[in-house]
């Protein structure tokens, strides 16, 4: 709305104004708008949550030092989401219909967290929404993206970029891909997307168990895939980096500082001691819009690598459950993995501070792959 204003009516009146339609400037604008958003409504947001006696239930079976924190507000994911989808809104080409796609996905998933959360706290009971309804909307919101970024790719003029929009990119093999373009109806692809989608929206959900631990890994990610839009947004650094030419992605890293914005806001009242949970109404629709964004620039693997923090977490789980119905023998001693250390003996505090150095590092890894191609 903001850049629309700026762009096609007051640079008309005051020349200056149309450095608006700089990229950079907008990014910025778009983390300073979503930052400015969240600080300003979130103790607000808190109280109103508290009023409401939105608190969070906390598992019986969980670590005992958990169980402070029964009443904590959650569904302050609300807050982030808003945040997002104001800056988004404010500062991004709405014609884009790579944005859409983006706030669609933000939309279905959050609304899913919000039904399971809302349940939650209704029954006061932390197992919420019936997990074939769940995971049928779930389902829902990833085909929706995998139909729609397929549509959109059929439709581009030559085939070669038609191709680049489906084709999985391996980082440091540049001429390594699995041709999904060649699968027919789109097929292949849109059943990666499903896959990378609800995998990474999941991921995000179980990682989300202790203060703050799931919110600066979404905002690393979400700044190392805004470099990958970036890039693969702009023709001469996608040519000189060989990664696909996608001029949609521009737009993404408007999306992306967003993200940073609102999640460095919602920190500050995330941090230990949490004021306020993001519950599943932030975590299932922060985790999806990766996801999505990892699809459009093609840079699953990359991904991969920059939320490893995640994958490893949703991999304990996997791996703890089929233990246990196969040997009936648990590997970890509680499982996401942040609740193995804590059983350990680590501090929450400690469990925290050494994840987000472990996303850092990973976050710097994955973005390495983009010289070593």
């Amino acid at each position: 709305m903001l850049y629309w204003l700026f762009n096609n009516w007051l640079s008309q009146i005051y020349t200056p104004f149309s450095a608006v339609s700089s990229l950079t400037l907008r990014v910025l604008l778009s983390v300073i708008t979503a930052l400015g958003f969240s600080m300003l409504l979130g103790s607000r947001a808190i109280k109103y949550l508290h009023t409401l006696k939105y608190g969070q239930a906390i598992r019986d079976d969980g670590p005992k030092s958990h169980l402070a924190k029964t009443g904590t507000p959650t569904m302050g994911g609300v807050l982030i989401l808003s945040a997002i989808a104001f800056a988004t809104l404010c500062w991004a080409d709405l014609t884009n219909p790579y944005v859409w796609i983006l706030l669609v996905v933000m939309v279905i998933f959050g609304g899913v967290g919000w039904a399971d959360d809302w349940l939650k706290i209704k029954y006061k009971d932390p197992k919420g929404l019936i997990a074939r309804k769940k995971y049928f909307w779930l389902s829902v919101g990833a085909l929706f993206a995998g139909g729609a970024l397929y549509f959109i790719a059929s439709q581009q003029p030559d085939i070669a970029t038609t191709n680049a929009m489906q084709d999985l990119l391996f980082p440091i093999f540049k001429n390594w891909v699995i041709p999904f373009s060649a699968i027919p109806f789109g097929l292949g692809f849109i059943f990666f997307t499903y896959f990378v989608i609800n995998g990474s929206s999941n991921a995000v959900n179980l990682t989300d168990g202790l203060d703050g631990l799931a919110i600066l890994p979404v905002v690393l990610v979400a700044a190392g895939l805004g470099v990958f839009s970036y890039v693969s947004g702009d023709v001469r650094f996608a040519d000189y980096l060989h990664v696909p030419y996608i001029a949609y992605n521009s737009e993404v890293t408007i999306v992306c500082g967003s993200m940073i914005g609102a999640g460095l806001g919602f920190l500050w009242f995330n941090a230990h001691p949490a004021q306020v949970f993001m519950g599943d109404v932030g975590a299932l629709a922060l985790g999806a819009m990766l996801g999505t964004i990892a699809v459009m620039t093609r840079q699953e693997i990359a991904f991969a690598i920059m939320g490893g923090l995640f994958v490893v977490e949703a991999l304990s789980v996997m791996l703890q459950v089929g233990s246990y119905k196969l040997r009936k023998k648990r590997i970890f001693l509680m499982a996401p993995l942040h609740h193995h250390f804590e059983e350990m003996g680590w501090k929450e505090t400690q469990v925290v501070a050494r994840f987000w150095i472990i996303a850092i590092v990973l976050v710097v890894l994955g973005l390495m792959t983009l010289k070593l191609r």
